[in-house]
């Protein structure tokens, strides 16, 4: 039994190991299924609400929640786990632009995301500072100050 289980652990050794892609969670109300690409050129959540030219995903998850939380529609809130398929950059409405860095390390791209998953066991933020997120978001759009993403 020892040997055999020896000559198994040697053999495990032996197979290329396969690297691991980077997953990141994207929050929004579409209702999507493991598999399915998130892409380009549908109505943005934000800003002037037009044809995206940018899809976001985020590395962690309190951003992704305020992203289905403040998205528009009225399905459910979702958090999906997914992969790039192209490259990435910094988000700039919410790195330079307003904060230090990229804190909530959230990115963009023009190239498709893979949905690889679904975080369906999340606890969303209290409904004042909900209100209060999307008070300030109105506020801005009425002073004419728009997305860098749009």
């Amino acid at each position: 039994m020892t040997t055999e289980k020896n000559n198994n652990r040697n053999n495990s050794t032996k197979l290329n190991p396969t690297p691991f892609v980077q997953t990141y969670f994207h929050g929004t109300k579409a209702d999507l299924k493991i598999g399915d690409l998130i892409e380009t050129g549908f109505n943005s959540n934000f800003g002037q609400r037009k044809n995206t030219k940018y899809i976001f995903l985020t590395a962690t998850l309190d951003a992704a929640i305020w992203g289905a939380e403040l998205a528009s529609g009225k399905g459910c809130e979702r958090i999906y786990l997914v992969e790039a398929t192209g490259p990435i950059e910094d988000d700039p409405d919410l790195t330079d632009r307003k904060f230090s860095g990229n804190p909530t390390m959230s990115y963009r791209s023009t190239k498709p995301f893979k949905v690889v998953g679904e975080v369906t066991v999340w606890q969303g933020h209290p409904a004042e500072q909900v209100k209060t997120m999307k008070e300030h978001l109105a506020k801005l759009k009425e002073q004419g100050i728009n997305s860098l993403n749009d």
